[in-house]
């Protein structure tokens, strides 16, 4: 790990990379501890992973029973690894129009507001996260401060 903070990935990389990603690996776990991985369509935006999913997904299960989540990109050279907790969270008109419109643009599957206001979404906040490009040279961590703090 390098000793100085010279040559290590900026925040601003990182969120450009989880914003422009098509696809995010989501890692849960069940009641029993053993873990499961499944890969998500997901709308990054202010630091957070919104995903959605069917109620009846092993993912969304082992959610209601622990929000532990541990969040990657597919690259395993440009690598960004987050963990933090992810709670299903009804979206507010605001939101849920949010949602919509950018899953259209993104993923070119229609979407409707309503959707999300009926069945909510998957809310992903980091309390830390790992990336680099160039390991060990460039390996940086990222803390985030508490929900109020990230938030700002």
């Amino acid at each position: 790990m390098p000793n100085d903070r010279e040559g290590l990935l900026a925040w601003t990389e990182v969120n450009q990379r989880m914003g422009q990603a098509r696809v995010y690996w989501v890692s849960t776990v069940d009641r029993a501890g053993r873990p499961h991985a499944t890969p998500v369509d997901g709308l990054w935006r202010d630091n957070l992973l919104y995903f959605g999913g069917s109620p009846q997904t092993r993912r969304n299960r082992n959610l209601e029973g622990n929000p532990a989540v541990c969040v990657h990109l597919e690259s395993g050279s440009e690598v960004v690894i987050l963990h933090g907790e992810a709670r299903l969270t009804q979206a507010d008109e605001p939101l849920a129009r949010w949602l919509a419109e950018a899953t259209t643009a993104k993923y070119g599957y229609p979407s409707r507001p309503e959707e999300y206001q009926a069945s909510g979404v998957h809310v992903f906040r980091p309390s830390h996260a790992f990336a680099w490009k160039r390991f060990p040279t460039d390996a940086t961590r990222y803390r985030f401060g508490p929900a109020s703090d990230r938030d700002a």
